[in-house]
């Protein structure tokens, strides 16, 4: 994907230090049910939003409301300073686009049928593009990697390229705020990292305001400036992504057990097998991980160490291994960490070593291996 620039008009002009988007007290839901109360969010322009929680919590419903596509319960949204009814139809277009996870009627339209849909807010009556329309269209193609799909029949592409169309559709509007339900779905990995990358790069270069909400938390981690956790009809906490991806808020916003997600890795992982450890893994460097997360799958609880306490798989260990042997970072392994591993080594079936060599910090590791080589034959198996 290339960057969409050079041809709006609007971007960057909002007054310095004002919000581009402000909710304030919002409840938001269908009919006269409120879904989620008291919302309140300052968005600044350039800033990235990502919604997240549990399906059904709400996220779509306060984009949709944001967006003017339901009625807000109470409480205010301000669009620049101006509260969104006050907004003009036509302004409110010119001013926001908005991509939600609905398909658009399109029999017999092109993907450029589509994306110049975009351009409608700033056509007139009539409908007629002129030249800058033609290049906005181009250029949003272009970005976001579907130029050789223009003329294509959009009901008869992939969901994938579906959705980069789309996010064309809403970059050809050359909006100030960028409102995106789940943009990332129907998107392979690398898919996925491009649409991220490039809603950064656009919010970035133009001072785009962008909300969206999104179900990978990983890629929220990642790609967010601010994130607002929604659950049980609330906003259960927001702030920047490294106060609210802790494991225990992560936990409490999903239901998940606890330790069962992981701020390091950005991941969610299986639950930790329940017993007393069969197998002991002698790792470190991230050399365990793949080891950690097959006994998982395999529900075989097992024991690992000495591990230092931020190394990769020492944090994964806290959330996998049945028990862990930790040593203080930056600490050379000593005797006392290798007695009380060796000790849980002896209660094991089995011993995995998946280290080809020790070094200086984890050289004590290497009486583990011995230990485990003169059991050979009696109770544990050495792999």
């Amino acid at each position: 994907m290339t960057a969409l620039r050079g041809h709006s008009v609007n971007w960057g002009q909002s007054p310095i230090n004002r919000n581009a988007l402000e909710l304030r007290g919002l409840a938001v839901g269908h009919g006269q049910r409120a879904l989620v109360r008291d919302v309140c969010l300052a968005v600044r322009p350039g800033q990235v939003v990502a919604l997240i929680g549990p399906n059904g919590s709400g996220k779509t419903t306060i984009l949709r409301t944001v967006a003017g596509q339901l009625r807000a319960l109470g409480g205010v949204v301000e669009l620049f300073g101006r509260p969104l009814g006050e907004v003009p139809a036509t302004e409110r277009a010119q001013e926001m686009a908005v991509m939600l996870t609905g398909r658009p009627g399109t029999e017999l339209l092109t993907c450029r049928d589509v994306v110049e849909a975009g351009r409608y807010p700033f056509t007139g009556r009539l409908g007629v593009l002129g030249e800058k329309d033609h290049e906005a269209v181009r250029a949003a193609l272009e970005a976001t990697g579907v130029a050789d799909l223009a003329e294509r029949d959009f009901a008869h592409i992939s969901d994938g390229q579906r959705q980069r169309v789309l996010l064309a559709r809403a970059l050809c509007q050359e909006p100030r705020v960028l409102l995106l339900d789940e943009p990332t779905s129907y998107l392979d990995v690398r898919s996925q990292l491009e649409m991220l990358q490039l809603l950064r790069r656009e919010a970035r270069e133009h001072d785009i305001a962008v909300v969206a909400s999104l179900h990978e938390i990983d890629l929220a981690q990642k790609a967010a400036d601010h994130v607002v956790c929604v659950r049980d009809g609330r906003v259960a906490f927001q702030g920047a992504p490294e106060e609210v991806f802790t494991a225990e808020r992560v936990a409490e916003l999903y239901g998940l057990a606890p330790g069962a997600y992981d701020p390091a890795f950005g991941s969610v992982e299986l639950s930790r097998p329940e017993g007393a450890p069969e197998v002991f893994v002698i790792a470190g460097g991230g050399t365990g991980a793949a080891c950690f997360r097959r006994l998982a799958r395999d529900g075989v609880p097992f024991a690992t160490g000495v591990l230092h306490e931020h190394d990769a798989d020492g944090l994964l260990a806290r959330s996998l291994a049945t028990r862990a042997v930790f040593e203080r970072d930056f600490e050379p392994v000593s005797e006392r960490a290798v007695a009380e591993a060796r000790e849980v080594l002896l209660g094991c079936k089995r011993v995995i070593c998946c280290v080809d060599g020790f070094g200086t910090m984890n050289a004590r590791n290497a009486e583990l291996l011995d230990a485990a080589r003169l059991l050979i034959g009696d109770s544990p198996q050495f792999t």
